[in-house]
């Protein structure tokens, strides 16, 4: 059996579902800005109150582990941490790009180059690209800036580009609509339960002590003008 909390704090959206099996049971999602250090640890009590499951019936808590927000990821991993601890379960990272892209196949489930993309400010994506994305990446994850050339070689092999998350649609003025799908999908704690499941299924489980979410850049930190 296997019952996973997981956990989706990388992007605007905070999110936590309850999974068994690969198969969800009950989903707690917002999307507000800055939000999730006030709702998190409260998604998750309405989680539990809704299914009438506790924390001690899970089998193993799952974390988004990014890119994305550096704040963010820091308070799912800290509370996912913190219920890992307490109650000696494991824990589990999904990548969350690889969880945006096998959600955007399930969806569109047509053929061609599945491209996640978060937001990372201004004209700049993370971005790893898949031609299945139950595959390993044939772009592995990397900080991209977007520019009207940019995935050419990719668009030259004939085949469909399927982008999707949130930096997606930011990238259309740019790239334009000829041969390209701008899928709604973005992230969510629901599209995480596949991955998860897989990790517990062969035992692959983070070291409490040692893990850290894939932040990728360093936090973008505002010195204060004014005079002490």
């Amino acid at each position: 059996m296997g019952l996973i909390l997981n956990i989706e704090t990388s992007t605007n959206v905070c999110s936590v579902c309850l999974g068994r099996n690969g198969a969800l049971i009950h989903l707690e999602e917002t999307n507000v800005p800055q939000a999730h250090a006030g709702t998190l640890t409260i998604q998750i009590e309405k989680l539990l109150k809704a299914t009438g499951i506790v924390l001690s019936d899970l089998d193993a808590v799952a974390i988004s582990e990014g890119p994305g927000s550096y704040t963010g990821l820091r308070i799912g991993t800290s509370v996912a941490k913190g219920i890992c601890y307490a109650l000696d379960k494991p824990l589990i990272s999904v990548d969350t790009l690889k969880s945006i892209a096998e959600a955007t196949k399930n969806k569109e489930n047509i053929n061609g180059f599945y491209i996640p993309m978060i937001d990372a400010r201004r004209m700049e994506v993370y971005t790893a690209i898949y031609g299945d994305p139950s595959q390993e990446p044939l772009e592995i994850t990397h900080a991209k800036i977007i520019n009207e050339s940019s995935f050419q070689s990719y668009i030259n092999q004939g085949l469909p580009l399927i982008l999707s998350g949130n930096g997606a649609l930011k990238c259309k003025p740019l790239l334009g609509e000829k041969n390209i799908l701008y899928s709604e999908v973005e992230c969510s704690a629901a599209n995480m339960m596949g991955l998860s499941q897989n990790a517990l299924n062969i035992n692959k489980i983070c070291d409490l002590a040692y893990y850290s979410p894939s932040y990728l850049k360093s936090p973008k930190i505002t010195i204060s003008k004014k005079k002490l």
